[in-house]
């Protein structure tokens, strides 16, 4: 598992940006988040799981969120 923070989420797309403490941004969709939720904090401290996805780049899945960030929907 990678530590970082949700950089971005986006309501209506159902997805968002990860940034890991190394300052990589990396993508993510809602159903990667662990606890089946649809939405996510932008500013939350988070854990996953780095991974291939679908279309061939690195994107994060096995998302976990610790604490609480400030929400506000970003559009990237």
């Amino acid at each position: 598992m990678i530590e970082g923070v949700i950089a971005a989420f986006d309501d209506a797309r159902g997805d968002g940006v990860f940034r890991d403490n190394r300052g990589e941004a990396l993508y993510f969709h809602c159903v990667n988040i662990r606890d089946g939720s649809r939405t996510i904090e932008v500013g939350v401290r988070a854990q996953a799981t780095r991974a291939v996805g679908h279309l061939g780049f690195d994107e994060v899945v096995d998302v976990v969120a610790h604490g609480t960030g400030h929400r506000r929907s970003s559009a990237h």
